[in-house]
Parts: C-alpha cells; structure tokens; sequence
C-alpha cells in the first residue's frame, strides 16, 4: 500500500467528518472538545517547568537578605534593608522597609522609586485586599500611604502579598538576617540544591500519575460515536470500498476530530492561561506570561495526539467486520483475552524490580525504568478493566427493570462502559499510590519544632531596647490574649572579643521566669543561675556564675561588627536555678535568669525582646490582632505562630504541585465524562425515545443509565484500588520505607473519584429527560 493511497484515504475520511451532515460534524465536534481538554492540560504541564523556573529567578533576582555576618560598609550605592514580613489569617505578606543611602541605592525589581517614610510600594493584589472591607485588620498594621505598585518582574504571581515601605534609621539596628546593608538585589551566591533520590521519585511519579489519566481520555474521546460512524461506512462498502480502505477512511475521520481538537485545546488554553492570573490554587499563583509552554514539548503533542487518534481507532476496528449490509459487531463479541493483558502490569513490575531496597544510599533511582514501570501498571488498567467489566456483568441475574436494562446494555457494549470510567480508575489507583508513598516517607521530612502549643500559641520578637514590661502590658490588653510571657534575652561571655566561654541571659518578672526554670523563690531584684541545662552542655557554669565575676553581654567577633560589648558582674547573692524545658525550643533553657530591678541600664540595648502569648483562639481574627499590637509597639517586630511539627520546603513544595495538579486533572476528568456521556446518550436517542413510546418509566431510564454507570465504576474503583495499593507497596520498598497502608485515605480518593462520576451523571439527567420524547424517533 501506496503513501499516496494513505493519504488519499486519510483525506476522504476529513472530508467525511466535515461534509457528511449533522451526524458527522457533531460528532467531529464532540471528538474535538473531548481531545480539546485533554490537550488544553498536556500543553499547561508542559508549561508548568517554565512557569516555576521563572517564579524562581523572579525570587532569585529580588533576593536581599544575605545573612552576612561583616556588614558592608555605607556608601553612594548602598542600602539598608530590614524583613518586616507580616501575616494576614492564613496568607503571607512579604514586606521590606528600606533607608537608601545614597543617590545611586539599588531599586528592587519593579519598584520605580524609593518610598518615603510613611509611604508604600504594594502588590495589586495587596492593594486590592487593603481597599476591601476584608482587610480592615491588615490595613491597621499597614497604615501608609500607597504610592505605587509592585510591577510583575518584582513578583513571583498575580495573587502575591507583598510591600516595600519606607524607614528611618535602620542602620543603626543592623543585624545579620533581619536588617541588612546591600548594594545591589539579587542571591549573592546562587547554588544549586543538593538532589534527593526520594523526592526526584516523588517528583517523576507526581507527573506520570497526572498525565497518564490525560491520554487515556484523548485515546477514549477519538471514538466517540463509533458505533454510529461505523454503520455509515458500511455503506462505502457498497460503492467498492474494502475493508482496509474503510478502516483507513475511519481513521480519517478521527484525524479530522484530532486535529480541530488541537485548535480547540489551544484556544481552552490560551482562555486558562488568562484565567490563571486571576486564579490562586492551594496558595500558588502565576502570571498568564509564566505559562509559556515548551515549544518541543508542544511540538510533540501537536504531533502524537493526531497520530494516537488513527492508531486507536485502526486498533479499535481490528475486530470489527464492516460489511455492505451492516456491521458485525451488532452479534456476540468474542470473549475478551486475559494473558496479554496481565504482561501489562506484570512488565510494570519488572521494570521497578531492580531498584526495590535502594533506598537513598544508593543514588538516584532510574528515572526511565520509574516512568516506564508505573506507566505500564497504570495502563494495566486501562487493559483489565474491560475484561473484568465483560465477565462480571455477563454473570449478572435478573432484578428490576432499570436494573435489568442497564446490564443488558453492558453485556452488549462493556467495551464502551469500561473506557468511560478508564480515566478515573488509572487517576484513582495513581492516587492511592502517591498516597501512600506521601504518608510513607513523610516523617522522613517532617521534624519537630520543640514548640509547647499548649503553653503558647504565638512568639513576638521585638528590637532591642523596647521596654519589655510596656510590651507585655499592651499585649495582656489585646483581646483573645489569656497569658503573656515576657522576656529579654541576649548572650554572655567570658571576654568582651573572641569569647572562649558563655551562655545565654534572660530577664523577665518571676512569673515569666518560672515557665523556663525551676526557681526556690523569686523576688523582683533576684538573679539565677540554671545549672545542668542542656542549653549549656560543655560549659562549666560554676566557674561561670561564681560571684565577683565580669562578664561581656553582646561581645564581637573576628570579621564581624562590633557589638556591645556591655560589662557586667554576677552578684554576691546569686541563687541556683533547676533546668525546665522552655517555653522556645525543646532543651532546657540554661544560662542567667534576671529579675527586672537586677538590670543596669547600660544592659538593657543588648537584650532583644521576645513575648510567648496564650491565646484564646475562639476570639475571631485573634492572631492578627496580636499582629497588629507588636507592629503597634515595634514597626520592625516579627511574630512568628506555632506548630508541632515543621515541613521541608520541597517535600510540601511537591505536595502542593501534586494537589494543583490534581485539581486540574479531576476538573479535566469531569468535563471529559460529561462529553462522553452525551455522546453516549446521542447515539441511543432513537432506543431512549421507543422505550418511552411504549410506556417505560422515564424514572425507570434515568436509573438504568445510572446503574449503567454505577456498575463500572464500581469495578474500576476496586480495581485501582488493587493496583494503587500494588504500586505504592513497590514504591515503599524502593525507598527502603516500612509498607503500611492509610484506609482512610485509600476510601477518600476512592469516595473522589465515586463522587466525580455521581456529580457528572446528575449533570447529564436534564439532557436524558430532553432526549426520552417521541420526537426522537423521526428521521431522515
């Protein structure tokens, strides 16, 4: 067979699909918006490596605190620049103030000019909130002036928070992390993160587990409306048509349907890519410019999505006789084949075998066996389904007569019953199975933070020099406050330069103090001493506390600022102290504990101050308004809410792209379900409308067509619910994981995707009751 034949084949089928009437068009159409959306998502994830390497170099090229220890020194072209970040319920606000030291101080990126004292540069999207009645709280913590914008190369997305405001002697209060001098924006020392083999396996399964469901909608949106377009070719059979040339004009028409469709998933991506600049998922957000896919990687869907269509559809009609009179496939299809279909998983299986035990000793893990292995278990799917969906329901007894209706239309047609749930039972069994392997490996990046939450809530750290008992007394006033726990806390040592010696001192009231250690008795005027505190492991606190000593609060350090440097003496009648875990970390707290009275002035500069508050979280909006108080009493104070436990950055940053991603896949998975289950109920318009001639309930269709989903879908669930729980057991082991297995949340992404089917065919009950009318059975 001729190139030229092909072509001339491929080309009737087009023209078939555009110019054989309403049947046909409709048809082309529902293909096109079916392969549409699919593309729509290929051509976002292919987008989405762009889009975070351009939100990384926007936050790269803004970087400005440096942590360095030996601040530079004030000249025509530097700046000082102190993080006054803030939080707002749940969202965080990125906030700078800055003092510009000369004429040529940096800008930072988007800003056009340097606000004055009481001014601000924000973020549309602060903006808009701060001028909405919803953040009336925030705009009490951020009272300046607005002056201008942030412009997009200064944020990392559309929904961002973020201000710059300007300050006033900053550079006074230089310290390494929260206020520092620049002369220039940007990461001073980029460097690239040491890899770790689990989360690039997170990562590698994240995006097959994502896409797999996509093709599999593609490969089941190209036969749509198969059983109809084969009955019209049996007619070229009557005009000399012969097989093969039918089947490669069908194949045409698929093309057709393919290639609009890639028009259509353009256009649904171009209208999502404007729509993500006003979207913010699982508190991601991009600009619609950030989203520019890779021009190989479109090329390659443009490219596979067509040639998958023929291939399908040439695949799909191998068992099927198209003949002058009709199609065969109206009789009893062949028993479906097991053996090959097992090779499908069981290959899968193969492919991970080598690399079970690795672990992270071992290096990274084989991307191509990993891509390739789940691919195949997750295809199995695809594979066993219709076979299990077959032998099932040709067991099926008698019942009702939706009951009976809907399984006899199965036995008749599993093959497009089971292709319809396809999607959602290779999604469900990737779910359960990065499932698993989340819950497996996450206490392996989830550590404690030491942090008591049933004695504080909330930590305010404020600058030194702000009287602490003014503080404490103005937190105690804010509503939804029960206790506040005050201190001044600095550090000791043996020499005031190049200490070889020392441990840390913390002033505050005798209540304070006996949340950190245990006291004998305490007066206003006393000093202690904690002996044995892990805080002080290796120093000799004897010698360190013995009466008549002088030690140096705040002392410098080679290559670093001068400091302090403040002398002071411990006293004759210092007590002894027993360590208690703190209030801060979890070791004991070591070191000097002072009363108010005992401080001389010449100390109170090197302390800074930090207050631990309880708070009443049944007070609405009780943490912004402690917020709103340590900015009232500092502008440069931070607070800081606890928690238990503490996340790495990448593993929640992989987390956080699987539920984008997931969200987008399950939105997808409706939309495409919805299509094929009009589809489904067009071609049995004229069937709908003679059941309901001759007197069928239309209560009883509409339950027909809901067990008719019903039954597969259930088959589907369980069984990726065996390969989910298969492929997250192999995963496990690769990791070196102990295999334990979460029900709850293998029945909750069974219930998602249970529920995505039950919503998509309550969606389709007002276009069956529009369909089940006499009308129906006119024709042409």
């Amino acid at each position: 067979m001729s190139v030229r034949q092909w072509a001339a084949d491929l080309g009737l089928g087009i023209r078939f699909a555009f110019t054989g009437g309403r049947e046909g068009w409709t048809r082309a159409l529902l293909t096109a918006v079916g392969v549409g959306l699919g593309v729509a998502l290929l051509l976002l994830t292919t987008a989405i490596p762009n889009a975070l390497d351009v939100r990384h170099e926007r936050e790269a090229a803004r970087s400005d605190i440096t942590f360095a220890l030996d601040p530079m020194p004030k000249a025509k072209d530097t700046l000082v620049i102190a993080r006054v970040d803030a939080y707002f319920r749940d969202d965080d606000v990125r906030g700078r103030a800055m003092e510009p030291e000369g004429p040529r101080a940096p800008l930072p990126p988007g800003v056009e000019k340097f606000p004055a004292v009481g001014e601000m540069v924000v973020s549309p999207a602060l903006k808009e909130l701060l001028e909405s009645d919803s953040g009336a709280l925030l705009r009490e913590r951020l009272p300046d002036r607005i002056i201008g914008t942030i412009a997009e190369e200064g944020l990392i997305g559309s929904a961002e928070l973020a201000f710059y405001r300007g300050g006033e002697g900053l550079a006074e209060k230089i310290t390494p992390g929260r206020i520092e001098r620049i002369d220039r924006f940007g990461d001073p020392q980029p460097g690239e993160e040491q890899s770790d083999p689990v989360l690039l396996l997170l990562v590698l399964v994240v995006f097959v587990v994502l896409l797999m469901p996509v093709a599999v909608f593609i490969a089941a949106a190209v036969r749509f409306g198969g059983e109809r377009r084969d009955r019209r070719l049996a007619a070229l059979r009557l005009v000399g048509s012969d097989s093969r040339m039918t089947r490669r004009i069908a194949a045409g028409e698929a093309l057709a349907g393919a290639v609009l469709g890639l028009i259509f998933g353009a256009g649904f991506f171009m209208v999502g890519r404007q729509l993500a600049g006003n979207a913010e998922v699982y508190r991601i957000s991009v600009f619609p410019s950030y989203l520019n896919p890779s021009p190989l990687l479109a090329l390659l869907v443009a490219v596979a999505v067509p040639a998958a269509a023929v291939l399908v559809t040439l695949f799909a009609l191998r068992g099927v006789v198209i003949e002058p009179l009709g199609v065969v496939r109206a009789g009893r299809p062949p028993r479906r084949r097991l053996w090959w279909r097992l090779l499908l998983p069981l290959a899968g299986l193969a492919m991970l075998y080598p690399m079970i035990g690795d672990g992270r000793e071992n290096g990274d893990f084989n991307q191509y066996l990993v891509t390739g292995g789940v691919v195949l278990l997750l295809v199995g799917v695809t594979a066993l389904l219709p076979w299990i969906v077959e032998r099932v329901v040709a067991r099926l007894g008698s019942g009702s007569v939706a009951w009976q209706l809907a399984v006899r239309r199965l036995q008749m047609s599993s093959g497009t019953a089971a292709r319809m749930v396809n999607g959602i039972a290779v999604a469900v069994a990737g779910a359960i199975a990065l499932q698993m392997l989340f819950a497996g490996v996450d206490d392996d990046y989830t550590k404690s933070t030491g942090q008591d939450v049933s004695r504080a809530q909330m930590e305010a750290t404020l600058s030194s020099g702000v009287p602490m008992a003014a503080a404490a007394e103005k937190f105690r006033d804010t509503e939804g406050v029960k206790a506040v726990y005050a201190f001044s806390e600095g550090y000791l040592g043996d020499r005031a330069q190049e200490p070889e010696h020392g441990t840390t001192i913390t002033v505050g009231d005798c209540a304070s103090l006996r949340e950190i250690a245990g006291l004998p008795s305490c007066a206003d005027g006393d000093v202690f001493a904690v002996h044995g505190a892990e805080w002080d492991t290796g120093e000799d606190m004897t010698k360190l506390a013995a009466p008549g000593r002088k030690l140096y609060a705040d002392p410098s350090y080679e290559g670093g600022p001068k400091r302090h440097e403040v002398p002071w003496t411990v006293p004759q009648d210092i007590k002894a102290a027993k360590p208690r875990e703190g209030l801060a970390a979890g070791t004991d707290r070591g070191g000097f504990l002072i009363t108010p009275k005992a401080v001389p002035d010449a100390l109170a500069p090197a302390l800074d101050g930090h207050a631990y508050l309880k708070l009443d979280r049944s007070v609405p909006d009780v943490q912004d308004l402690v917020r709103n108080t340590a900015s009232a009493i500092d502008p440069l104070a931070s607070t800081v809410t606890w928690a238990e436990t503490e996340r790495a950055e990448r593993f929640d940053a992989i987390r956080t792209g699987l539920f984008v991603g997931a969200a987008c896949v399950l939105a997808l998975i409706g939309a495409s379900l919805l299509v094929s289950q009009l589809e489904q109920l067009r071609e049995r318009k004229k069937l709908l409308s003679a059941l309901v001639a001759f007197g069928t309930r239309r209560r009883t269709l509409s339950l027909s067509v809901l067990w008719q989903t019903a039954i597969p879908i259930v088959l589907g669930l369980l069984l990726a619910s065996a390969v989910g729980l298969t492929l997250g057991t192999v995963l496990l082991k690769m990791t070196g994981t102990p295999v334990r297995v979460d029900w709850v949340g293998v029945l909750y992404m069974t219930g998602i995707g249970a529920a995505v089917v039950l919503a998509v065919t309550l969606c389709s009950l007002p276009p069956l009751l529009r369909l089940m009318r006499p009308e129906g059975l006119r024709t042409e």
